[in-house]
């Protein structure tokens, strides 16, 4: 616990020198990225996320909302532990500590043109949902750009971030064998090209100003 107190210390004291961010805010979006080298565990989903997303020196393999009231800080994300949940970000770094006992890099990206606190609490009304690992639209179950892509609405009521043709290719071509594995046992193929989003390409996305790396060993 006092390493997770000093890291969130060190985030909050990083924030308050780096304009615009005087203080972390509800709203803004907390991307988790590994080095592209980096070895995770064969056959895990982050593992088959990053063969498929990344393309640089580093794979954003999660992407999650920070919610601050007061002196609290939660996070509400999507993920296989929890589904859709709310919770402390002590947490949340503990969720997403490496096996080596590193901490990945976090970075921070700020919505532009939207009502933060409106995301916020549309994002909070799926707190409770399964996690999708079918990765599909239109259905109850939700992916941590999902969760991101349905809560971050513009005043007329469209989506901020617009879905693509989803890529689960590794880079050389192949696919990674935890997807023909995980898709076998949900009696499905594998959704190549079906519309969605992921972690990554919302990292890049213009619509968010400002990432910066936040904390990170």
């Amino acid at each position: 616990m006092k390493k997770y107190l000093g890291i969130i210390l060190l985030l909050m004291a990083a924030l308050s020198c780096q304009e615009p961010y005087a203080t972390l805010r509800s709203g803004d979006l907390v991307f988790v990225g590994i080095p592209i080298d980096y070895s995770l565990e064969a056959g895990s989903m982050d593992a088959a996320i990053s063969a498929s997303t990344g393309k640089d020196s580093l794979n954003i393999i999660h992407v999650a909302i920070a919610e601050v009231k007061g002196d609290s800080t939660w996070i509400i994300d999507a993920t296989i532990r929890h589904g859709v949940d709310r919770h402390p970000l002590d947490t949340f770094l503990t969720d997403f500590t490496l096996r080596d006992g590193s901490l990945p890099e976090f970075f921070i990206g700020r919505v532009q043109g939207i009502d933060a606190d409106a995301a916020v609490e549309r994002a909070k009304t799926y707190c409770g949902r399964a996690y999708d690992t079918r990765f599909l639209p239109d259905n109850d179950e939700l992916y941590c750009s999902e969760l991101v892509q349905l809560s971050y609405l513009s005043a007329d009521g469209q989506q901020v971030f617009d879905s693509e043709p989803m890529n689960f290719l590794a880079p050389d071509g192949t696919m990674p064998v935890y997807w023909e594995q995980l898709f076998a046992i949900l009696g499905m193929d594998v959704p190549q090209g079906v519309p969605g989003t992921n972690p990554q390409r919302m990292f890049l996305d213009t619509k968010i100003k400002k990432v910066k790396k936040i904390f990170g060993d």
